[in-house]
């Protein structure tokens, strides 16, 4: 149970970026509806807000709960994935700039991202969630969250892909 205060750490500082994520998200909505920008899909937003806050919650507390050990051999490449995963998330951030947000919003107009990971992914973003999804509760073995929170999140990821395509235009 040595790595459990070390493991809080790394989820505490997640729920950290998240909070400066909707920081950002609240300033890029802002600047998308003072453009002329179309929220689309809003009422499955709470839904994933609600699965993403149970994912920060549940890890820890699987991992004390249930005495989940530390695994090096798992831990540490899954350690590395999330690390991957929030530079994905951040590239994507980057190369959307201020029309990137948490919500779904689409400013008239506007051209299709073409840069950072947008060149090769449609979404990529979204592998940056299913990405750390996976590899952030298995850090320190909480298979439970893992398992739970990516079978929730296919559902809720298939409802805003739907959402997201028809509102920027694209086949899905």
């Amino acid at each position: 149970m040595a790595g459990v205060p070390w493991f809080g750490v790394l989820v505490a500082a997640v729920a950290v970026e998240r909070a400066v994520e909707l920081v950002i998200a609240f300033r890029h909505t802002r600047w998308s509806l003072a453009r002329g920008g179309v929220e689309h899909g809003a009422g499955h937003y709470p839904v994933m807000v609600a699965l993403h806050t149970a994912f920060l919650v549940g890890m820890p507390l699987e991992v004390w709960w249930a005495a989940r050990p530390f695994v090096p051999e798992l831990g540490w490449p899954m350690l590395a994935f999330t690390v991957a995963a929030q530079l994905l998330r951040w590239s994507c951030v980057r190369a959307l700039g201020p029309r990137w947000n948490t919500r779904v919003i689409v400013v008239p107009g506007l051209p299709l991202v073409a840069k950072g990971p947008y060149r090769w992914l449609r979404h990529p973003n979204y592998v940056a969630v299913v990405l750390e999804g996976v590899a952030l509760p298995l850090v320190h073995t909480a298979w439970v969250t893992a398992l739970c929170f990516t079978a929730v999140n296919a559902a809720v990821l298939a409802v805003r892909l739907r959402v997201e395509n028809a509102a920027l235009g694209l086949a899905s």
